[in-house]
């Protein structure tokens, strides 16, 4: 019985809107928010990433898109510019599906990473291009790459905590269809 509930795709997006609620109650709470204080990392970003390259069907863009574009509204940043962004990325994860089943941990972080780094480039751009203040290059390529460092963690959490992993070649759902 409890297998065919953690089967089940309704669940994992249920679990996915859990966590994301969390990490934004945790991002929006005042704490350490000290001027000079070092960021942390975007792990909601990291969440995301993680969910997609394991399996794609789990989080569909319009999910990503609700979840992405509400932390935009909290967070007072212009609406829909990260999270149309976040959907570029994650639909460019999704479609090297395939590829990222065969790739080891390794190069799967630093395909992760490079998706990462182009994100705040194309986010900082975009604020240049259109005048907009923003905060320094150091804090933003320091927040980068403490999400970066923090990727293996959310992936080895979601793996221990929800059994998250890649579907291996020809394995097959509940349906007969394969993964």
């Amino acid at each position: 019985m409890v297998d065919g509930i953690r089967s089940s795709v309704w669940f994992y997006r249920a679990i996915f809107v859990g966590l994301a609620a969390a990490l934004l109650f945790l991002k929006l709470l005042p704490l350490g928010s000290l001027a000079g204080d070092w960021p942390g990392p975007d792990l909601l970003l990291c969440l995301i990433f993680a969910w997609v390259v394991r399996r794609p069907d789990f989080l569909p863009a319009l999910l990503i898109a609700t979840v992405v574009l509400l932390e935009d509204l909290l967070l007072m940043r212009p609406p829909g510019l990260w999270t149309a962004l976040v959907l570029l990325a994650t639909e460019f994860i999704r479609s090297r599906a395939a590829l990222t089943r065969e790739l080891a941990f390794v190069t799967e972080w630093l395909l992760v990473a490079g998706v990462m780094v182009a994100l705040l480039i194309a986010y900082r751009l975009a604020f240049a291009v259109s005048f907009l203040p923003q905060p320094g290059f150091g804090f933003a390529l320091l927040q980068t790459l403490w999400s970066v460092l923090c990727y293996p963690i959310v992936v080895a959490a979601s793996r221990l905590a929800f059994d998250l992993r890649k579907p291996a070649t020809g394995e097959v759902d509940a349906y007969g269809q394969r993964l």
